[in-house]
């Protein structure tokens, strides 16, 4: 495992008490529903249209995130088809008031570009950003 986050930090939030179970460990679908937010901004930027989660790989809760964890979630562009985007994502946490960060769980979410009709459209290549 690797001790350094892999892509770019897209989104940072705390881990609040609503957000537990009784034991003080974070619900895993409030983990899930934060990479899908970082996802979704990684991919709607890189396909410079709404995009909407149509997969996810399986999730491995490495460690459990806890109340007053900064969760930090990095996202990084993995494959560009015609009309769909693979998001690598990871969630690490800021845990004790300390600048160490832990990773907790990594997934690749699979996204489809939409046009203003709701259809599937394609993603541009990156020279059409010139």
């Amino acid at each position: 495992m690797s001790d350094k986050p892999r892509g770019d930090l897209t989104t940072r939030t705390v881990a609040m008490p609503a957000d537990s179970n009784p034991a003080g460990d974070i619900f895993g679908g409030w983990v899930l529903s934060q990479m899908d937010i970082a996802a979704g901004i990684c991919a709607s930027e890189r396909a410079q249209c709404r995009v909407v989660t149509v997969a996810l790989d399986g999730m491995h809760f490495i460690r459990p995130v806890k109340i007053g964890d900064i969760l930090c979630v990095y996202t990084e562009v993995k494959r560009v088809g015609n009309t769909s985007l693979e998001i690598h994502v990871e969630a690490w946490v800021q845990r004790d008031r300390s600048r160490n960060t832990v990773k907790v769980t990594q997934a690749n979410f699979t996204f489809v570009a939409l046009g203003v009709d709701g259809r599937p459209r394609k993603v541009p290549s990156p020279e059409d950003d010139d």
